[in-house]
């Protein structure tokens, strides 16, 4: 076949409405491959099908919103999933319910130190008022992170950037550092990875035991609207004293 050919069919590929949906389908399938042929906490699919997706729409010269319009049916089931969550919450009520104290405390307290603790870094480092603002949410899910990013005069796209390289790290570490301090309770390893590394971490806690996941997702929920409410107020106080 000539180039001329091959060059057009490429183009018919490109063009075809469900072109986004494949690419994204087969750029996660082998990052997921990879991750668990592998072995190496490091390849996360999320981040390693990113950049998959990304290196491709460069080469074919697609921008992103024709991408994220044609891809549109996979955010949809975005709702969906996130509400799959419940299953493995209730499944484990009964342990959420005898340590609903002792998780609400540890959601607050961690919660709010995760927040100061990086604008005081950011800050000394010289982070200015959009970073700092894009930061803020650092640990939540993505979509409440790129909304309150918007309200504090942040960017939603480098909010966007700062989950996810919050999940991959934290995914990344986390095992290892709860294993070198000995933490070995699924409550306790659930809510950490739910905390620090949100939708990544949740999934990578369902891969340990259902009541790891749980306490995950409910470490996740918690943060995300204690932060959809707090985090105006909180960033606010600490900016005044900065």
């Amino acid at each position: 076949m000539s180039e001329f050919s091959w060059l057009t069919v490429g183009r018919l590929v490109v063009d075809h409405p469900l072109f986004p949906v494949g690419l994204t389908l087969l750029a996660f399938q082998f990052a997921l491959w990879l991750y668990r042929r592998s072995g190496w906490l490091v390849l996360q699919p999320v981040m390693v099908s990113m950049l998959l997706v990304v290196g491709t729409l460069l080469a074919c010269g697609m921008d992103y919103a024709t991408y994220r319009e044609g891809a549109a049916p996979i955010a949809f089931l975005l709702g969906p999933v996130t509400i799959a969550l419940a299953v493995p919450l209730y499944n484990n009520i009964k342990r959420i319910r005898l340590l609903a104290m002792p998780v609400l405390l540890t959601v607050l307290v961690g919660g709010t130190l995760t927040v100061m603790l990086t604008l005081l870094i950011a800050h000394s480092m010289g982070a200015q008022l959009p970073v700092l603002a894009s930061l803020s949410g650092k640990s939540v899910t993505m979509p409440i992170a790129m909304l309150v990013a918007e309200q504090l005069g942040g960017l939603a796209s480098l909010a966007a950037v700062f989950v996810m390289l919050t999940g991959v790290i934290g995914t990344a570490l986390g095992p290892w550092l709860l294993g070198l301090f000995k933490v070995t309770h699924p409550a306790a390893r659930g809510l950490s990875y739910g905390i620090n590394a949100h939708a990544i971490g949740t999934a990578r806690a369902l891969e340990e035991s259902s009541e790891c996941g749980a306490f995950a997702a409910l470490g996740m929920s918690l943060l995300g609207v204690i932060s959809a409410v707090l985090l105006p107020l909180l960033m606010g106080w600490v900016l005044a004293g900065l």
